[in-house]
This record gives C-alpha cells, structure tokens and sequence, in this order.
C-alpha cells in the first residue's frame, strides 16, 4: 500500500509537472502571438507615416519631413521587437507623427486656398510653395537692414516679407509683384536646402541674389529684370530689378538642376 501511495503521487507530481510545461507552453505561444499581433500593428502604424511623409515630396522646399526621426524609430523598434511594452510605444510614436504631418498638409492646403493680405505677391508665393510659405507686409526695410522690396532671414526661412512702403508704388504692378515674390521665394528654396544650394552657387561666384534673379528668369515666363511700365498712352516708368546678371543659359541649366533636386527625399527606412 505504501509502495502503491508513493507511485500514486510520483504519478501526480509527474502530471502536475506536464501540466506546468503545458501552462508555459501555452504562455509563451500566447507571447508570441501577442508579439506578432503588435510588430504587425506597429508596420501598419509605420507605413501610414511613411505614405504621409511621401506626399512632401513634391514640395521643393526643404527640412519639412525629420527623415532621420522615421529612421531611428524604425531601427529602434527594432532593436526592441521582443519588447511588447516597447512596441505599443513606437506603435504610439508614429501614429502621432502622422498626425503631426498630416495636419500640417492640412494647414498648407488651407494657406494656399486663402490669400490673407489679398496680394499678388501672397498669390504667387502660395501657388510656389504649396502652402508652405508665409507671406507677411511689414517693415521689410528695417528687418533686413537695407532698402528692399522684399526679404527672407535665415532664422525664418518659410516667411517671406515684403516691404509695406513699396507696395503701393505708382509703378508696383501685380506683374512685378510676382516677379519679386519669384526672387524671394528662390531665397526660401537656397535657405532650407543648403548643401545643393552651396553646389549651385559656384555658377553665380557664390552670390545668392543673383541666382534668385536667375530663379525668375527662369521659371516666370517673360520676365526680365528691366520693365517698363505704362501710366497712359504717352507716360511709362522704367523698372529696373534685381541685382543687374541676366544669366546665360548655362546658368539657367544650372537652376533648373539645383530645382529639381530640391525637397525632403523620402526614402525607405531600414531597420
């Protein structure tokens, strides 16, 4: 009876043994499941951030998508893939990034359908930069040092801010209006996308102006840099702008190259 007691509970503990291995068994594959069902959530969540960040890509200008912060919550969800905790995270991260983007589509799109200070200028500087800049009428003259049309600083490069004593010049057309706000917006472009600018301007002996002059030759349609303006049939004015290089073709080439580079290059992230 004794020896049939202890293989009853040799039995018992050997079952109670299988059974804790079942549990963990069941647990672990529970785990797994879990873990699955977040890494597919978070690269759902990330390639919605990504098919956001793409839409940028037709906006020419620069530093609008962080590119390196899609990169490094790529890399380091990754490297925390077993991290269920973790995952929820990242999973969280990127979906407030493309909330953070997509809002800002948003507010682009509504900038350029509305035209606040109902000029020529804000018109063609929404219609260049999507949305993306804002134009101001101020004193552009005192916040850019010197007597101009217009301005853009380096500290707040999507602006752009056009100077309220010169826009009601007798002669200040709504066609030289554009072509200002074609210089200006060229400013915008060298300003947020250095490293291609820096290769450009060694065509124009490193001047910014006259590459932005080149910018509206190129891309306005009949623009020049001397226009006459007519008051009535026997009166006109004669407009000079810019900064007085009219540039070569090769110049222009050199425009259009740095142009078509310009923007966030959304690229896959690797992990």
């Amino acid at each position: 009876m004794i020896a049939l007691a202890a293989g009853v509970v040799l039995l018992l503990l050997q079952l109670q043994t299988m059974q804790e291995r079942l549990d963990q068994r069941d647990q672990k594959i529970e785990e797994q499941k879990g873990l699955i069902e977040r890494k597919e959530t978070f690269g759902a969540a990330m390639q919605e951030l990504m098919t956001t960040a793409e839409r940028f890509e037709p906006v020419r200008i620069g530093g609008l998508v962080p590119q390196w912060q899609l990169e490094y919550l790529a890399q380091t969800a990754w490297r925390h893939r077993y991290d269920a905790a973790a995952l929820d995270g990242y999973t969280q991260e990127a979906g407030a990034l493309t909330e953070d983007l997509a809002s800002r589509l948003a507010e682009a799109e509504s900038e350029a359908s509305a035209n606040a200070t109902g000029s020529a200028y804000e018109s063609a500087l929404d219609a260049l930069g999507g949305g993306f800049v804002t134009t101001v009428i101020d004193d552009a003259d005192a916040l850019c040092g010197s007597d101009v049309y217009g301005c853009v600083l380096s500290a707040d490069p999507q602006v752009v801010h056009v100077d309220s004593s010169d826009i009601s010049l007798p002669y200040m057309t709504d066609r030289l209006k554009t072509g200002i706000a074609y210089h200006e917006f060229a400013h915008v472009l060298q300003l947020t996308n250095p490293e291609p600018t820096e290769t450009a301007l060694a065509a124009f002996d490193g001047d910014h102006e006259t590459m932005a002059d080149c910018f509206s030759l190129t891309y306005l349609d009949g623009w020049t840099l001397d226009n006459r303006v007519w008051v009535d049939a026997y009166q006109y004015w004669d407009i000079t702008l810019g900064y007085g290089l009219v540039c070569d073709e090769g110049q222009r080439q050199v425009v259009r190259d740095w142009y078509e580079q310009l923007g966030d290059d959304i690229a896959p992230v690797s992990q």
